[in-house]
């Protein structure tokens, strides 16, 4: 639903690359700019890759958030509370990387290059070399021909690239998050102690984490962009590399750009994770609830049929 904002975001934080001798466009400069060049498949381009990456990183990122929560809590009970919210975040985060990195290397190339008539032109128009060993690279026609023609021109390293940044970004990002999160529900239900302790009043837990995890999901977004910009800049790059690593990334950002260049983005990042976060932690709560019910029904169920037994056996014995 919020790939379009994601391929704003992209093409906004990678203009310095793709573009170094425009002048660089605003939000609504960048929207009519891929309007009229590709319309609205412009806007979804990588989509595939987007969402391959985003159902391994779901996965491992929700499925080991609980019982991460569980053993912090249990085994080093200094590290309870938030921070065992902030670590078990990252834990999740970081498993599904594996995956989720070489999608979002295809992805950002693919959304950077729109469709194959807009980049041929933007090609031609600025006479550059499409070539592994060029500066841009080839026009990716589908996600596992650019998985492919990437590992042939650059190998593994080239599917990982900006690895490190990614962890970078992500491990506090998606510990920040699920520590907002669960910070906000305790206040949320603190507050609806102290406002009305006899109230028979109960907001729905899915509407609870609609709105809370919107607010956590757009303050780490925020928060994060910095560490998003150096990511983006590093995995679209491509074989011309005008970044050497993660720290000369920041260096050469800071000195030609200034602070300003590391928010590049922050914009349309913030209005794609307060909704995107505000639907996952909203299903996670609905799928969470629902679970419960059926787990405490088939268990109260099955008790009930034991006692059952155990009451025809001593019935039996008399």
């Amino acid at each position: 639903m919020m790939h379009p904002v994601d391929t704003l975001k992209t093409r906004l934080q990678s203009q310095a690359i793709v573009s170094a001798t425009q002048s660089q466009k605003g939000i609504m400069q960048m929207v009519r700019s891929v309007w009229a060049a590709d319309g609205l498949r412009g806007f979804y381009r990588g989509i595939a890759p987007g969402i391959a990456g985003s159902l391994a990183t779901g996965a491992t990122y929700f499925g080991f958030i609980e019982s991460t929560k569980i053993w912090i809590e249990e085994s080093h009970p200094s590290l309870g509370g938030h921070w065992a919210h902030f670590i078990a975040g990252a834990i999740g985060d970081t498993l599904g990387s594996f995956v989720y990195v070489p999608c979002e290397v295809i992805k950002q190339r693919m959304q950077i290059q729109g469709t194959k008539t807009s980049w041929s032109s933007y090609i031609t128009k600025n006479s550059l070399p499409v070539k592994s060993s060029g500066q841009m690279y080839g026009y990716y026609t589908g996600m596992f021909q650019a998985g492919y023609s990437i590992w042939k021109g650059q190998g593994i390293k080239g599917l990982y690239a900006g690895y490190g940044s990614t962890l970078a970004r992500d491990v506090p990002f998606a510990g920040l998050m699920v520590m907002f999160y669960e910070a906000l529900k305790d206040l949320t239900e603190q507050g609806k102690k102290k406002w009305n302790a006899d109230s028979q009043y109960r907001v729905n837990s899915s509407v609870e984490g609609l709105v809370l995890g919107g607010l956590a999901g757009g303050l780490s977004a925020y928060l994060t962009t910095p560490l998003d910009v150096v990511k983006t800049r590093l995995q679209v790059q491509g074989s011309a590399i005008r970044y050497d690593g993660w720290s000369d990334a920041i260096w050469k950002i800071w000195m030609n750009e200034g602070a300003k260049g590391f928010f590049k983005g922050s914009v349309p990042r913030v209005m794609w994770y307060i909704p995107a976060s505000a639907l996952t932690f909203m299903a996670v709560e609905f799928l969470r609830e629902n679970f419960n019910k059926k787990f405490d029904t088939e268990k109260s169920g099955s008790l009930s049929i034991e006692a059952k037994r155990s009451s025809v056996h001593e019935v039996s014995e008399h």
